[in-house]
């Protein structure tokens, strides 16, 4: 069962014209229209389904610098200080905590990892600690393993995905963006080569810039018109418990389960060592340029040929603007639930701190990543369609680095000066 998101009333007609619009309502995609919206600048967002129905709802809520690239820590380090002001920005209570998340390392070459990651962002300011088992201990009492150490970063946080994406939308329609559910866009349309409206389900839209904010339905939109974005999808299963007493606020994360402090009292638990990888057509299109992440995730990875093969092999790659398409035949993405992993991870997590043996699981459900090559997501324009911007393929960090990416997508789409230097998102690195 999915998770329910806080209610925001939507508008229910589509105008003729906006200055910018924005394809999908997932939390960059509206973190963007924020901004916009800020800075005087018309415009509108349509969302196939509904706003933050997919991974934008259903992801951890991890809002983390720890273990990131060190090109990917300006942006991290962006969001976190949009995090802590979002509350007053938006009005609503979005979860933000920056309550700290730590990584625990099982034996000497788990610690390695982490060590040399600390060690390659010696320079990047950060208040990361390296831990040893007595301060584990210390920080999160009650556990009965002994690590082999850990690494902890104190001013990472967490926010709440169901309270976070309605609070943005609200605050954006509040300073006048337009927000359309039940409203699929088609294709682009181009006048000269570049873009000059977009076709919905429910007709034409004239504007000058369009973002691309569709997670993972932004591969097979972009193939519409001819471009390959090479994303693929994993599927992490997640569960929340009912209200109960833990070890502690901060957010721990083992080889083979993680748990948060949820709002509610209880806990958000996944098997952060296991994603299902369900096999697709695109896979055999794509699946040589991710060799070297299968090489490094392959025990982390359930891969399966199924009933997403069969699925994705009869979803049209290709329509013309007044036929239905996969947008509308598939509204929002509920991929089922993987009982045995979540099972894995709480049995694991009981091991390590049997508090948890009295955890009794509320809801489960699980959601879509989409993942580039180099699992970095793409904040970019793209120069065969000038007017045309991405904000996609975020690898299961979107959420964390949603403030600053939404915004980075503004200024790029204002030609103002960017947040963070956009050099490591551009598009063109993936061709």
């Amino acid at each position: 069962m999915a998770p329910v998101i806080m209610p925001v009333k939507t508008a229910e007609q589509i105008p003729d014209k906006s200055t910018v619009i924005i394809i999908g309502g997932g939390i960059i995609g509206l973190t963007a229209a924020l901004t916009l919206a800020e800075r005087g600048i018309p415009v509108v967002v349509l969302e196939k389904g509904a706003i933050a129905a997919e991974q934008s709802s259903r992801n951890l809520g991890w809002i983390r610098k720890t273990s990131r690239a060190k090109e990917d820590i300006p942006l991290a380090r962006e969001a976190d200080r949009l995090w802590a002001g979002m509350a007053a920005r938006t009005g609503h209570d979005t979860g933000y905590r920056q309550s700290g998340i730590m990584f625990v390392a099982r034996n000497d070459e788990q610690m390695a990892a982490h060590e040399q990651w600390h060690r390659s962002v010696a320079g990047a300011g950060l208040d990361t600690q390296l831990l040893t088992s007595s301060d584990i201990v210390r920080q999160v009492p009650g556990g009965t393993t002994h690590w082999a150490g850990g690494i902890y970063t104190p001013s990472d946080g967490r926010a709440e995905p169901t309270l976070a994406a309605p609070a943005i939308a609200a605050a954006a329609i509040a300073k006048g963006a337009v927000i359309v559910e039940q409203c699929a866009v088609r294709s682009l349309v181009t006048t000269n080569g570049k873009v000059s409206g977009v076709i919905s389900e429910r007709g034409e839209i004239r504007c000058d810039q369009v973002l691309l904010a569709a997670g993972v339905w932004s591969r097979r939109f972009l193939g519409n018109s001819g471009i390959n974005l090479p994303v693929l999808p994993l599927i992490c299963s997640v569960m929340r418990t009912r209200p109960m007493e833990g070890p502690a606020e901060i957010a721990v994360g083992a080889a083979d389960f993680s748990f948060r402090k949820h709002h509610g009292g209880g806990f958000i638990i996944t098997q952060r060592g296991a994603l299902d990888a369900p096999l697709t057509w695109d896979h055999l299109r794509l699946g040589i340029r991710y060799l070297p992440q299968l090489r490094q995730a392959r025990d982390n990875l359930r891969i399966g040929l199924g009933r997403h093969f069969l699925q994705d092999w009869i979803m049209a790659r290709h329509w013309r603007n007044d036929q239905i398409t996969p947008f509308e035949q598939q509204r929002i993405l509920d991929p089922q639930v993987n009982t045995r992993l979540n099972n894995e991870a709480l049995k694991n997590l009981r091991a390590a701190w049997p508090v948890f043996e009295q955890a009794t699981v509320e809801q489960s459900w699980a959601g879509t990543i989409d993942v580039t090559p180099d699992s970095s997501p793409v904040i970019s324009p793209v120069s065969r369609i000038p007017g045309l911007t991405l904000a996609t393929g975020f690898s299961g960090h979107g959420f964390g680095t949603s403030p600053a990416a939404g915004q980075l997508a503004a200024d790029l789409i204002c030609g103002d000066k960017p947040l963070v230097d956009p050099a490591p998102y551009r598009f063109e690195r993936l061709l």
